[in-house]
């Protein structure tokens, strides 16, 4: 007699799980990081916010400046190259009207500038990130 109890509270449990698994499956997952890790809410969270937004009080010349400079950033930190604003070919001969080269040269820098430190950055914090949990 307490094989066949054993039998049906078996046969309850494997009917039960796959719709327990299903449940917890379906739950969503926290929509933003800060949820997942609360130790490390308030860590870098002011750097890492909009630093690749263009500054406010900047002309279009500048804006445009800032954009290229982000991405000349870009292209040269994946391509591992060095970190020079001066030697892009935009910087040296920007698309813009003779009067506005000053500007422009001003706003690729700054956005250069910030796209290399922050990706400086990140790469440090994955590094050190790496340290704190060895591979086994």
């Amino acid at each position: 007699m307490n094989i066949k109890w054993l039998s049906v509270s078996a046969l309850a449990l494997c009917m039960a799980a796959p719709v327990t698994i299903k449940a917890a499956a379906q739950e969503p997952y926290p929509s933003s990081p800060q949820s997942t890790a609360p130790q490390y809410q308030d860590q870098y969270q002011d750097r890492d916010r909009d630093w690749d937004r263009t500054p406010d009080g900047y002309r279009d010349p500048q804006r445009q400046g800032f954009r290229e400079g982000v991405e000349a950033a870009r292209r040269d930190y994946m391509n591992h190259r060095h970190a020079d604003a001066d030697d892009h070919d935009v910087f040296k001969r920007p698309p813009v009207d003779r009067q506005d080269r000053g500007e422009f040269r001003e706003g690729f820098k700054e956005g250069y500038r910030r796209a290399m430190d922050h990706m400086k950055h990140d790469r440090d914090r994955d590094r050190d990130r790496d340290y704190d949990h060895p591979q086994l």
